[in-house]
C-alpha cells in the first residue's frame, strides 16, 4: 500500500499542545525554537543509526530513515521561507510537495549516515537563522498558497514542532 499523503492542516500547532507527541508551542519564540531543534539531533542520530531505520513499520508509514530525510529536507524548506519573510513584505511561500520530494529524492534508498550528517547540517543552519531574527522582525508575516498565514513567530513554533512531532513518529 502507498503512502498516503498527510492533508491535515497542522497550523493549529502554534496555538495548543499538540496531543499526540505533547509538543507545546506556549513560549516557543524564535530565539527559543533554534534550540528545540538543536536538541533533536541527538534523537535524531538515534533513530538513523537504528539497524531497522530502513525499514517502514507499515507500508502506509515511511521508516526512519525516510522521516530523517523529510526532516533534512524540511529544515532547508523552513530556513528559505523564513529567509523570504525576513527579505520581503508578506511573501507566498514556494510549494513544497513533501511525498513528491521523498520520491524524487529517493528518501528510502539515502544511506543513514549520510541523512544524519546532513540533517544535522540542516537544522543547525535553520537553528541559526530563527536565532539571528531580531525581535523587531517577529511579526513579520508569510502566506503559505492555501492561505495560511505565518509571522516569524509562529513559524518557529510550526517548525520546531514538525521536528518534534516526526520523532515521536519513529519511536525515538
Amino acid at each position: 500500500m502507498p503512502i498516503v499523503p498527510d492533508t491535515k492542516d497542522w497550523t493549529w500547532v502554534t496555538r495548543r499542545p499538540c496531543p499526540e507527541c505533547g509538543f507545546d508551542p506556549d513560549g516557543v519564540t524564535p530565539d527559543r525554537a533554534g534550540a528545540l531543534i538543536r536538541g533533536a539531533i541527538p534523537r535524531w542520530r538515534d533513530a538513523l543509526f537504528r539497524p531497522d531505520a530502513g525499514q517502514r513499520p507499515g507500508d502506509d508509514t515511511w521508516s526512519a530513515l525516510e522521516y530523517g530525510a523529510h526532516v533534512r529536507d524540511a529544515c532547508r524548506v523552513f530556513e528559505g521561507r523564513l529567509a523570504l519573510m525576513v527579505a520581503e513584505d508578506n511573501p507566498g511561500f514556494p510549494d513544497w510537495d513533501q511525498d513528491r520530494a521523498a520520491l524524487v529524492g529517493a528518501y528510502a534508498q539515502a544511506d543513514p549516515h549520510r541523512v544524519a550528517e546532513e540533517l544535522e547540517a540542516s537544522a543547525a543552519a535553520v537553528a541559526g537563522a530563527f536565532e539571528a531574527v531580531p525581535r523587531e522582525q517577529w511579526e513579520r508575516r508569510g502566506l503559505r498558497s492555501n492561505g495560511s498565514a505565518f509571522t516569524v513567530h509562529t513559524l518557529g513554533a510550526y517548525f520546531a514542532h514538525d521536528v518534534v512531532h516526526h520523532l515521536h513518529d519513529v519511536g525515538a
